[in-house]
């Protein structure tokens, strides 16, 4: 993976019985570690008392067993991972955010990015709202918090919320007495639920997650849908459902999600093989062997092995002890940990034209790193293959792509950004091929088309609230 960042993981729980949630919720944050690595968080809602922990760092790293132990069993828990699309890697950034009102309390766990924070955030400061974090997270909490006080429940206040927050959203809202999930109406990021058989409901990013905990699928929200989940069961509110057109992001099947999970009716994995497989078809190579970039590039890889014919390699090992590349905040940090996050299998690539897979580039650092890894090691002839295409946009939804300027593809032709990396070719999936990757119709291609579903901010920089505190201060 060349470089690209995306946004979180939600996770939560609502049982009919007094329970030890903080566990379960846990080890749901860990099935969705692949989705922030910067910080994580759980809340407890025990009889409406609710306890929360977070920090920076990894799931194992923020909680260990003493940890755990000191969250309260409850009837209802809510877990987050982060990737800071908006805000910086800081504690205070970190979710989920918990808030005292008249009312009550709650916790707030988001996935995606608001493409209408800034004014939002700005009405709000101009009406007296003092802000603690840089995350438009608490944009959200803030704006539902204002609806709960004047309507007579939470979902209602959820609801008048979704009507004027824009972009990517789907929460998990945690009141004392019930458990809210809601997906934007364009759908842009996954969000799903199942069951357990003690009559227990678990919410997630992705299904995986329910898997690693022992619940089984039920289904995906629908865009624009919100469940109520409470002692008298669960309930859906379709009120906006159908509202947008539906704009799921391509990348989840690309990239972002695991392998292993099913995000509306669709197999990630079967959607990467597709992808390998058209990849062969439209940029072929004459080489001896196919490899992958792990993770994420090696079922486009191998559907690129069986399309074409080739012997599929492993031509690179992973270590698996540090995090994702593009998780890493700073370009600095991308490239030293480029350095010990992959060794090239020389015994694979020596003396061979090797097919290199790996699923996107976006500065085309890393993925010139590899390249040179595998020259290092023997390769007689590489040629790059990509299973998205390429990126010319900035994202305004959860993906941390802010700046043409940092995106190579924009800058550079095809045959230039090969020269830079120093590969004998390279070849991207092409932007037509895209909706073969799915069963169903309305992803969001914006990152490589330019065209937008919502209105776009002026400014995107996801240190943008951070730059403007640092420079009120004297």
């Amino acid at each position: 993976m060349s470089g690209l960042h995306e946004e979180c993981g939600i996770f939560g729980i609502c049982s009919p019985v007094r329970a030890e949630l903080a566990e379960r919720v846990y080890y749901g944050l860990y099935a969705l570690q692949h989705r922030g690595q910067e910080g994580c968080g759980i809340a407890v809602c025990d009889d409406g008392v609710i306890t929360a922990h977070k920090d920076t760092g990894l799931v194992g790293e923020v909680f260990d067993h003493l940890t755990l132990s000191s969250l309260p069993k409850g009837n209802m828990a809510v877990g987050h991972v982060r990737y800071s699309t908006t805000g910086g890697n800081e504690r205070r950034n970190c979710q989920p955010i918990v808030v005292n009102h008249q009312k009550g309390r709650m916790a707030l766990a988001h996935n995606g990015n608001l493409s209408n924070a800034d004014r939002l955030r700005s009405e709000l400061e101009l009406s007296g709202a003092i802000f603690h974090t840089t995350s438009d997270t608490e944009t959200i909490a803030y704006i539902i918090t204002k609806n709960r006080l004047v309507t007579d429940s939470i979902e209602q206040a959820v609801m008048r919320t979704a009507e004027v927050i824009e972009g990517a959203y789907s929460l998990i809202v945690m009141s004392p007495t019930k458990l809210i999930a809601m997906r934007d109406s364009h759908g842009f990021r996954p969000l799903c639920f199942g069951s357990f058989p003690d009559g227990s409901y678990a919410v997630a990013s992705e299904s995986c997650a329910l898997t690693a905990v022992g619940a089984g699928f039920v289904r995906d929200l629908d865009p624009g849908e919100m469940l109520v989940f409470s002692a008298e069961g669960v309930r859906s509110d379709r009120s906006l459902c159908g509202t947008k057109p539906r704009k799921t992001c391509i990348f989840e099947y690309i990239y972002f999600a695991r392998p292993d999970s099913v995000i509306e009716g669709v197999s990630v994995h079967e959607a990467r093989l597709r992808a390998g497989r058209i990849l062969a078809r439209e940029c072929p190579a004459d080489a001896d062997i196919v490899i992958g970039v792990p993770d994420s590039g090696l079922d486009a890889a191998l559907g690129f092995a069986h399309e074409s014919g080739l012997p599929y390699g492993i031509g690179l090992i992973k270590n698996k002890y540090i995090a994702r590349t593009f998780i890493s905040p700073t370009q600095s940090s991308r490239t030293d940990k480029v350095r010990i996050k992959l060794s090239a299998v020389e015994a694979t690539v020596r003396e061979k034209r090797v097919v290199l897979v790996d699923d996107s580039i976006v500065r085309g650092t890393t993925g010139g790193r590899i390249v040179a890894l595998l020259r290092e090691a023997g390769a007689k002839e590489i040629h790059f293959r990509v299973s998205a295409p390429p990126f010319l946009h900035p994202c305004y939804y959860g993906t941390d792509i802010d700046s043409e300027e940092n995106l190579i593809a924009a800058r550079s032709t095809i045959s230039g950004i090969a020269e830079k990396m120093g590969a004998d070719s390279l070849g991207f999936l092409p932007v037509t091929s895209l909706d073969e990757l799915n069963a169903h119709s309305g992803c969001c291609k914006a990152c490589f088309t330019g065209e937008y579903p919502t209105e776009v901010p002026a400014f995107s920089r996801k240190d943008k609230y951070d730059r403007r505190l640092s420079e009120m201060l004297p």
